[in-house]
């Protein structure tokens, strides 16, 4: 499986890919904050299309990343979120927490 990373896509929103989980975890939250800190705009697009596998850390580091947004005044919108990410928000309680945008992903 390839490694977790986190980068700023061309139409500004942040790009999470990879396996999230507590060897990655770590990385991922210093250089994502770094990222939501300097972006621009109200709105903040965090696309989760292209994670292969997570544990509970990734949604920590969405909590983490919607949390920094939100500190700098900033509406948060995650896309793409896989399967088994929904699965442990599910089971978490956290899927109202989270600013899930179905209609992006097409679920509807």
């Amino acid at each position: 499986m390839s490694e977790g990373r986190v980068e700023r896509g061309a139409g500004g929103e942040i790009l999470l890919a990879g396996v999230l989980d507590y060897q990655s975890g770590p990385a991922l939250r210093r250089a994502g904050q770094a990222l939501v800190r300097s972006g621009e705009g109200q709105r903040l697009v965090i696309d989760c299309s292209a994670v292969a596998k997570s544990s509970s850390v990734g949604l920590s580091l969405l909590l983490s990343f919607t949390r920094d947004a939100m500190a700098a005044g900033r509406e948060v919108s995650i896309v793409g979120l896989p399967g088994d990410m929904r699965e442990i928000a599910r089971v978490s309680g956290l899927l109202n927490v989270l600013a899930i945008d179905d209609e992006v992903q097409g679920v509807a």
